[in-house]
């Protein structure tokens, strides 16, 4: 196989779930995946032998902020991302673009390209589509992403009908000025809620031809169900033979139903961000370890996983560290949280080989933690 080739081994009979594999220069991707978000080059508060021990095998890092600290440059200088944080699987750079359109009141952009304020210092910079391109070429990631334009929800239909013309003229720019053959890039498929901009989107991106297509513009606010609705027509429409990742979208249940759509990739900070307020995923729902019931429990934090901190810790011992605020609390409950979407994503590939996955899905749909997600 030729790096970045993509070979789907198994589709489901009843859904439109399918198992695949992305070939990358550091190693296969087996998809479905649940992908941790490294946005600053690290897994808040996992270390990169602790991710591989939990069956991560792509890691999320963000453009935009490692371009304002420590800077390309020196990532580059150190031998690249995988230098850098010490980590030897597949790494995924988004564009930032994401990063720099939620901060509408610091940016201007025009068809040239983008200027924003740092978060940082306060300084000005401007990304056109190019110059972003050689930032993520110094990252080094396997998969980097093209530049665009995330509209914000709720936004009128010519905001977002711009948007989609934008993102497909950068989306061909970006393309023009990629040249890192071990780097694949991934183009972004706009459109909000509206169903003839994501097909329009999806007609001029896929016109454009990458090998891989990012579905953005989602979970930022969004009704649950309509993001769904809306998601089902791209998917359908999106090449076949190419994987599709749901970018920013990873909670338990929107992935399994998304997966039966034929999304094959996400991401998303929920299982960190969650742990560092002592919330932890379960197969029966969310668990807030603040809870004073937990003070007394001595079994495990989840029976159904066998993850380090399942198998080595009780909820009372990790409910004293969440209420003491140790660091070690987050830290045991972000593996847990990581482990078992990670699990989930793995347990959803087997289901598909065994074509049961319309069962599996099910299964969780009418299960206890499905609302919880």
């Amino acid at each position: 196989m030729r790096f970045f080739d993509f070979s789907i081994s198994a589709h489901d009979k009843v859904t439109a779930a399918r198992r695949g594999t992305l070939f990358t220069p550091h190693g296969p991707v087996e998809t479905p995946v649940f992908m941790p978000v490294g946005t600053r080059a690290t897994v808040k508060g996992v270390t990169t032998p602790q991710l591989s021990e939990i069956g991560a095998q792509v890691l999320l890092a963000n453009t935009y902020h490692l371009f304002l600290r420590p800077g390309h440059a020196l990532i580059a200088e150190a031998g690249g991302l995988h230098a850098f944080m010490n980590w030897d699987r597949p790494i995924l750079t988004d564009s930032g673009g994401f990063q720099i359109f939620s901060l509408a009141d610091t940016l201007s952009f025009d068809d040239d390209g983008v200027r924003f304020r740092s978060i940082v210092d306060g300084t000005w910079h401007s990304w056109t589509p190019e110059e972003n391109m050689a930032v993520q070429t110094a990252l080094g990631g396997d998969i980097a992403m093209v530049l665009d334009v995330c509209p914000p929800y709720p936004a009128g239909e010519q905001q977002v009908a711009e948007a989609v013309r934008r993102s497909a003229e950068w989306a061909a720019r970006c393309k023009a000025s990629h040249h890192r053959e071990d780097q694949a890039l991934f183009g972004i498929v706009q459109g909000g809620l509206y169903p003839r901009l994501r097909a329009e989107s999806v007609e001029r991106t896929a016109e454009i031809g990458f090998p891989g297509y990012g579905i953005g513009g989602y979970s930022v606010g969004e009704p649950h169900e309509a993001m769904l609705e809306s998601l089902e027509p791209v998917t359908a429409t999106l090449p076949a033979d190419r994987p599709r990742y749901l970018m920013g979208v990873g909670t338990p249940t929107s992935m399994l139903r998304a997966i039966g759509l034929g999304v094959d990739m996400f991401d998303c900070v929920l299982p960190t961000r969650t742990a560092r307020t002592g919330t932890a995923l379960s197969s029966t729902g969310r668990m807030n370890l603040k809870n004073a019931r937990y003070a007394r429990d001595l079994a495990p934090l989840d029976a159904a996983c066998s993850c380090p901190t399942c198998t080595g810790y009780t909820r009372a011992y990790l409910r004293h560290l969440v209420v003491m605020k140790e660091m070690l609390g987050p830290i045991l409950l972000s593996i847990h949280n990581l482990a078992f979407l990670l699990d989930l994503a793995a347990r959803a590939r087997v289901a598909i080989e065994e074509n049961r996955y319309g069962v599996f899905l099910n299964d969780w749909m009418s299960g206890p933690g499905a609302e919880d997600y």
